[in-house]
């Protein structure tokens, strides 16, 4: 198929046209998290041609997704098929001509430069922000603009953030909410507010990458899709006292050490994987000894019950039945190894 066709109309768009579609076939953008957000934000920018994009995951396809996920089917939620994997094969049947590059890796201050440095455009579609600070710090480290976006019940917000010239996150925002803040397994969402906002954060990425960054939405946007309450605070100026922006202290990135971390809403834990990878075929075949075992080239699930631990290839472990850290990291030393 010639892309002379296949972006025609796009090409004829005077935001884009001939020279902002070179750029975007020649143009990098990284997407953190392959959920409702960046499945829409994934298939927006593959189908727009975006030379190569990148899916930083390190969840696996459940049923509950399929509601708003929408490059996953009821086979990839039946294996467990990681996400980034699962959003890959789907995203290369729409467009053979790009490259998707798919990470089966926790987002980690560790990996978090090495995975992101090379993109022109970071795309947010994760549910929490230890992760959002820690792409904040990257993006304003290496001077990479960003899309946050968030999506909860009805409600949906957005703020494109280019460094240097617009507000960073740590400038609303100095930390982490305090307060335990509701999630899509806490309190349900709606997927037309999660089209919404991947939606308008791959606009945003698309002006970015055509070269129109002057045509970037500089706001702090909220909606509420069924009230239809709209918010805006204009962000254009960087705050002049911002730890990360100003005194270029990027504290969540300088974090090298990841915690266990129980699961937002979900009944399990995720233990870290250490500096060791795991040789999947070879734990696969020691666990068969010892109970159920369904392996891929990807993950290895083993059923102790009341028990499921997953292992995937760097070690990381989501031990589910139990928001009890001791025991999640017990199970795995017995099971995977210290």
């Amino acid at each position: 198929m010639d892309d002379l066709d296949r972006y025609s109309r796009q090409r004829l768009l005077p935001e884009i046209g001939e020279e902002g579609q070179h750029r975007l076939s020649a143009s990098r953008a990284a997407i953190v998290g392959c959920g409702a957000l960046g499945t829409v934000q994934a298939s927006l920018l593959v189908r727009a041609g975006i030379g190569e994009t990148v899916l930083v995951d390190r969840d696996f396809v459940e049923t509950s997704n399929l509601q708003r996920q929408c490059l996953f089917e009821e086979r990839d939620a039946q294996a467990a098929t990681p996400k980034a994997v699962a959003a890959a094969r789907s995203l290369r049947r729409a467009n053979s001509r790009v490259q998707v590059t798919a990470v089966v890796k926790d987002l980690v201050a560790s990996n978090a430069e090495s995975l992101l440095a090379g993109a022109d455009v970071i795309l947010d579609g994760t549910d929490n922000y230890e992760t959002r600070y820690l792409i904040n710090d990257v993006a304003v480290k290496r001077s990479i603009p960003w899309i946050y976006g968030a999506a909860v019940g009805t409600k949906g917000s957005l703020m494109p953030i280019l460094p240097g010239r617009t507000a960073c996150l740590a400038c609303l925002f100095d930390d982490m909410p305090v307060e335990r803040q509701p999630t899509c397994d806490t309190a349900g969402v709606l997927n037309a507010v999660t089209s919404l906002v991947g939606s308008l954060q791959a606009a945003e990425a698309l002006k970015i990458l055509a070269g129109r960054a002057e045509s970037v939405l500089a706001s702090f946007v909220s909606q509420d899709l069924w009230t239809g309450e709209r918010s805006s605070l204009r962000t254009q100026t960087p705050n002049p006292e911002c730890r990360t922006c100003a005194d270029r202290r990027f504290a969540h990135l300088d974090a090298r050490v990841r915690s266990t971390a129980r699961l937002c809403g979900r009944d399990a834990v995720q233990v870290p994987g250490g500096d060791r990878p795991v040789r999947l075929a070879e734990l696969a075949a020691s666990l068969q000894r010892v109970g159920k075992v369904r392996a891929t080239e990807h993950v290895v699930r083993f059923w102790c019950p009341p028990h499921e631990l997953m292992v995937f290839a760097d070690g990381r472990t989501i031990v589910k039945g139990t928001h009890d850290v001791g025991l999640a990291r017990s199970l795995r030393t017995r099971y995977v190894g210290a």
